[in-house]
């Protein structure tokens, strides 16, 4: 998973509130769209972009496609802006 992707992903508003929204249970792609004024086919774009990132994961049950967030990618990212904050440790000597 590269950052630049995950940060990219993150960038956009509506994928934002369906992060928020996959942070309280899973939620099928129809059930999303739902809570958005958005075609279904926006909605799935979204929903891949989010998954490429690694932000998402999906699991299908009888007719259905269930997202969950993956948190662990989260850990990564704050792990790594954390480390931006660090410096490179020169100054700390």
């Amino acid at each position: 998973m590269a950052m630049s992707e995950t940060l990219k992903a993150i960038s956009d508003p509506v994928r934002r509130q369906i992060l928020e929204l996959l942070k309280v249970k899973s939620y099928a792609a129809g059930e999303i769209a739902a809570r958005f004024d958005l075609k279904q086919a926006t909605v799935s774009y979204h929903l891949k972009l989010l998954k490429q990132a690694g932000l998402i994961t999906e699991r299908k049950e009888k007719n259905y496609i269930y997202y969950d967030l993956n948190a662990s990618v989260f850990e990564d990212v704050l792990t790594w802006i954390y480390s931006l904050g660090k410096g490179n440790g020169d100054d700390e000597k």
